[in-house]
């Protein structure tokens, strides 16, 4: 089996190279292509990523390429874990909002946005080269913003599913404050990307019991605390958002918090540098402690899990993925993409039926729906007044003012990346 990840370069790989190790009997891989423009990261991060399958007596074989065609052909599986316009770009994103009074984030609002922009074509002429070499290869989209790029996948014929690590990492919370295995937790997670709810918590499987109000009970404190909202917030809402929801709930706090202190892309680009040195020990053979405050908490096992179920290897039966609604959620059209749990396998994934949702979750949803719509417009098609709709439509921008001064930073800060501009 032959996996390929397109953004191998990137300071996340070794998580996901060591999961691939520690997993590789759900996933038994003969080959993991490394694929980066960056010659120099793809060294670096290619030498730990060897050293890691050492040390773990992975048989499987790495190799790096700056060749696209090259890391794909044959591939069963292709990951893309790309930032377009690296951490400076980042940066931008995070920033130029908040001088508008927008929350400045690279996921969401105009600084997702921005990155949707930059990020959908490229993403498509890398699908394109699979497709052409391999098109049998499934496309698993971990590029943020997820949603909108997997529906730019899925629209455009490719084999694709998307993939966060948001649901896994409740999982795991909500099973250590229940003192289970996190095998046994079962999330009724609903919503779009980088925008969900647990409406129920379950204990072993799809009907197991609910123990949600246990859990909101017993450590709602800690749970609200973690998620940097309320308690009160959430006894009214019965649910456990995901903290993405703070950008719409507390969206004048974070504002103002953001613009109290350096970006986070600041953090992360001094952190890649940290890391970048550690690659180059060659005495290091194992991921360092370091990553795990980059971010992608249990990115690895999420990937692993996904790639095996598609691969019609082991994998559990069910995940929460990003795929196409296809009806799951009737308020919204049939082509959005949707985050919820699916049955996953050889055939790609199937959203399981998600009981009727709450008008304050379903109303969000439907608009950041249409938002995404017209976001995929420009992001496929330019023109500044594709780019203000799309950021009119958005409720965490919403005033005809804010969308024209954003639009007119969004182009400015980002042209070299606009082919139209």
């Amino acid at each position: 089996m032959k996996l390929t990840v397109v953004g191998g370069g990137s300071t996340y790989t070794p998580e996901l190279v060591d999961g691939f190790a520690r997993l590789r009997d759900t996933l038994p891989l003969d080959e993991l292509v490394l694929m980066d423009p960056d010659q120099d990261r793809l060294d670096l991060v290619g030498g730990l990523a060897r050293r890691i399958f050492t040390r773990q007596d992975h048989a499987g074989r790495i190799t790096t390429t700056t060749d696209l065609d090259e890391a794909v052909d044959g591939a069963d599986a292709v990951l893309l874990q790309l930032r377009v316009g690296g951490q400076a770009a980042r940066q931008q994103d995070e920033t130029w909002p908040l001088e508008c009074g927008c929350v400045g984030q690279e996921t969401t609002g105009a600084g997702g946005l921005a990155k949707a922009l930059r990020t959908v074509p490229v993403v498509l002429d890398i699908a394109d080269h699979v497709r052409r070499t391999n098109p049998r290869a499934w496309i698993i989209d971990f590029t943020n913003p997820v949603g909108i790029v997997t529906r730019a996948l899925l629209q455009a014929g490719h084999k694709a599913v998307g993939l966060c690590n948001v649901a896994i990492g409740l999982q795991r919370k909500f099973a250590a404050l229940l003192s289970v295995e996190a095998s046994a937790i079962h999330l009724d997670h609903v919503g779009l990307n980088h925008l969900t709810w647990e409406t129920a918590v379950r204990l072993g499987g799809p009907e197991g019991e609910d123990v949600l109000p246990k859990l909101l009970g017993e450590h709602g404190d800690t749970i609200a605390a973690d998620l940097r909202l309320p308690r009160p917030l959430l006894d009214t809402l019965g649910v456990i958002p995901s903290y993405y929801l703070r950008y719409y709930y507390a969206h004048d706090e974070v504002v103002r918090e953001l613009g109290t202190k350096p970006s986070r892309a600041a953090e992360v680009a001094e952190m890649e540098r940290r890391l970048l040195t550690m690659y180059a020990d060659p005495a290091l053979d194992e991921k360092p402690e370091l990553l795990a405050k980059r971010g992608g908490a249990f990115y690895s096992e999420a990937a692993v899990d996904l790639a095996a179920a598609l691969l019609g290897g082991g994998g559990s039966p069910y995940q929460v993925v990003n795929t196409y609604n296809r009806g799951t959620l009737p308020f919204l059209p049939d082509d959005a993409v949707i985050e919820v749990q699916a049955a996953v396998g050889a055939k790609g994934a199937s959203p399981l039926p998600v009981p009727p949702v709450d008008p304050l979750h379903a109303g969000l949803m439907a608009a950041v729906t249409a938002y995404e719509d017209l976001a995929l417009r420009a992001a496929l098609h330019g023109g500044r007044d594709r780019v203000f709709r799309a950021l009119l439509s958005h409720p965490l921008v919403g005033q005809y003012a804010y969308a024209e001064t954003l639009t007119d930073r969004l182009i400015a800060h980002n042209r070299e990346h606009l082919g139209w501009a």
